[in-house]
């Protein structure tokens, strides 16, 4: 999750492996790349494991797998939420086990004790004879993040909890499997996509089973029945070291996991070196305002408590983690108080699950999560960052109640990475208590058509030329302005060959609502689509040409969303609804990897090789009417609306930009 490369795991019996090294950004380097290879799944069946083989030190150049894919816990579905503690730990010359992620909350100890694994919403599958002895190359749902979870072993956690407990029968167990999989998966374990993937989860796995042995034995030294282990351990350090994932959240992990070797193992090498990646990794991980280089909100937060893990294993056995790691981490705090919307939860942009931010006690992250109720309000309102994110609210809930406030996310910036979205220009919008603008979410690592939509333009609040090869490109924050009771923002970019797209966009407050001005010109005609994903529940009906209204039944609140006539006049097909639809996908919302629903979009459509168009989206109460009227003066166009009793006038200067006049 650090880097300019891409993380793509096939879900069929081939899988492709692009191990990316960029220069600038993220890494410094050359380009490696693996061809595709086969999981052979006809070899190493129950009851024949591989014969092991002697550890060979190979001497290759450091090659990351893509970083797009399940190697991390997906932040809110595997990752249990606990901040790191608020201050130093004491120095016990010890790494503590970190847990499981909540993988192993699928597993039960029964489960488990009869070699059966289980991970997101597919059925448990036996993968084992029932005695420890595992087929690792079972794929039941050829899905890559169940076979990696699978070789993770962190389903291992509630046998090795057991264990620890004086549990004879778990700790055999457990250890049973987990010397299966050093004996069927000998270093080095490379040519297996998600046995590689896998690594560093697996890693503090058997650096958790090393301690249950000690503690449910009630011995100081491990015993030489275990000796293996140490050797495993060792193993899977230098598989790190020689396959470090670099600077990224994925590399990390694994420097978290190689210092817990060496903290285990009496190792100052090992320790030294993770040390220094992770002095290294930091400033590219988290930039100097905060933002994280996933360009996902989700994974923003999975940075947060990862570093806040990070800086913890470091203070127990002995390390200095110096000052960057608590500084980076404040001001990610205050961005991720800012990412966090009026309904309490944080913007699902980029590849984001549905979650609520994790507070520390005391920061601005507390605040927000405990609703304004405990920690420090933000220092500011609204918040433009460098690397390509707006967030702005109407306020902290100091004159309406916190879930009041309406809240607004705005994409610019870098071209797609990581777990970033082809989101640019998009806008997400809650106001009224409830979301009115959403993001697609995130629909998992499958390489399937849902994943391509949820990744497009077309899953997101933008103008879209679907007529065109539009590709993943820089977008320019031409200017910003922010006021008390309004902020506008001009945006542009060159999204396909010959084709140039422009958006203002004017956010106010008292009436909140957002109006924005869409422009597109091509060489030739293409097709333009201004598209308004909203959430599942609303029902949308089209009045005209210009105007349709959302809302969900029985609410106290709905939407109008206007199409004002601008230099063009709408068609008598101005205005279309999609929802669920299957092909093309469009019409969709992902609460979480496991679970989509069907979403109306709302299109306001032109044809011609220019378009211009302007939409105001206002949010207003069940029983308040919107209506507008337009005038042009002195050149200048200009807006008066009206919601329920409020007035507001909203002028367009002839270069675009949108300005409130009162």
């Amino acid at each position: 999750m650090a880097a300019q490369s891409k993380r793509r795991l096939g879900t069929t019996v081939a899988l492709t492996l692009a191990c990316v090294l960029v220069c600038g950004v993220a890494f410094a380097g050359a380009v490696f790349v693996l061809m595709p290879g086969a999981r052979d799944r006809s070899t190493a069946p129950i009851g024949s494991p591989t014969p092991s083989t002697p550890s060979q030190r190979p001497t290759p150049k450091p090659s990351v797998p893509d970083t797009t894919s399940s190697e991390e816990p997906l932040p809110g579905v595997d990752t249990p939420a606990t901040p790191p503690p608020s201050t130093p730990v004491a120095n016990t010359g010890t790494y503590e086990c970190p847990g499981f992620s909540g993988i192993d909350s699928n597993v039960p100890l029964p489960m488990l004790m009869n070699d059966t694994f289980s991970w997101g919403d597919d059925p448990p599958y036996k993968v084992g004879n029932g005695n420890g002895d595992i087929n690792w190359r079972s794929d039941p749902y050829h899905k890559p993040s169940w076979y990696m979870w699978l070789h993770s072993l962190r389903w291992l956690g509630n046998g090795i909890t057991a264990g620890q407990r004086g549990d004879r029968k778990a700790l055999t167990h457990v250890m049973a499997i987990i010397h299966d999989w050093v004996q069927d998966n000998p270093y080095s374990w490379k040519g297996d996509v998600g046995a590689w993937e896998a690594t560093m989860h697996r890693t503090n796995v058997l650096l958790c089973a090393r301690q249950a042995v000690l503690t449910g034995l009630k011995v100081s030294s491990l015993p030489t029945q275990y000796a293996w282990l140490d050797k495993a351990l060792v193993d899977h350090a230098q598989f790190m070291i020689v396959n470090w994932s670099g600077n990224s959240n994925h590399g990390t992990d694994e420097s978290i996991a190689l210092f817990g070797v060496g903290c285990t193992l009496k190792r100052p090498e090992l320790k030294k070196l993770a040390v220094d990646r992770l002095a290294q990794g930091i400033t590219v991980a988290i930039d100097p305002q905060g933002s994280t280089n996933e360009q996902s909100v989700g994974y923003a937060m999975f940075n947060y408590l990862l570093w806040g893990r990070a800086t913890t294993a470091l203070q127990r056995c002995g390390s200095n983690p110096g000052p960057v790691i608590a500084q980076r981490r404040a001001a990610l705090s205050e961005w991720l108080a800012l990412a966090t919307k009026s309904t309490g939860e944080l913007q699902q942009v980029g590849d984001a699950v549905r979650q609520k931010p994790t507070g520390a006690a005391g920061t601005a992250l507390d605040y927000v999560a405990s609703l304004g109720k405990k920690g420090t309000r933000p220092s500011k309102r609204v918040a433009v960052y460098d690397a390509g994110y707006v967030f702005g609210r109407t306020g902290w809930g100091e004159t309406r109640p916190f879930a009041q406030e309406s809240t607004y996310s705005i994409r610019y910036g870098a071209a797609r990475t990581l777990h970033g979205h082809d989101d640019h220009m998009s806008i997400t919008y809650s106001s009224h208590g409830r979301d009115v603008l959403i993001d697609p979410g995130h629909s998992g690592y499958q390489l399937d058509k849902w994943q391509a939509w949820s990744k497009s333009q077309a899953a997101h609040n933008v103008m879209t030329i679907p007529s065109a090869a539009t590709a993943s490109v820089v977008t320019q924050l031409v200017r910003a302005s922010i006021t008390p009771t309004w902020e506008s923002y001009s945006l542009a970019d060159s999204p396909a060959p010959g084709v140039t797209r422009k958006r203002d966009v004017l956010v106010l407050k008292d009436p909140d609502l957002i109006i924005t001005l869409d422009r597109g010109q091509a060489t030739d005609t293409q097709r333009y689509e201004t598209l308004w994903h909203l959430a599942p529940d609303q029902k949308v009906t089209v009045q005209s040409p210009t105007a349709a209204v959302a809302a969900k039944p029985g609410d106290k609140s709905k939407t109008y969303l206007l199409q004002i006539p601008y230099q063009q006049q709408p068609a008598a097909d101005g205005i279309t609804v999609v929802q669920g639809q299957q092909d093309p996908v469009q019409g969709w919302y992902y609460p979480d990897i496991f679970h989509r629903a069907p979403a109306p979009v709302v299109k306001f459509n032109r044809n011609g090789t220019t378009a211009t168009i302007l939409s105001a989206i206002v949010p207003a109460g069940s029983t308040e009417t919107v209506t507008y009227k337009t005038r042009t003066v002195s050149g200048m166009f200009f807006v008066d609306l009206t919601v329920g009793t409020r007035k507001t006038t909203v002028r367009v200067q002839q270069d675009g930009r949108l300005t409130r006049i009162n």
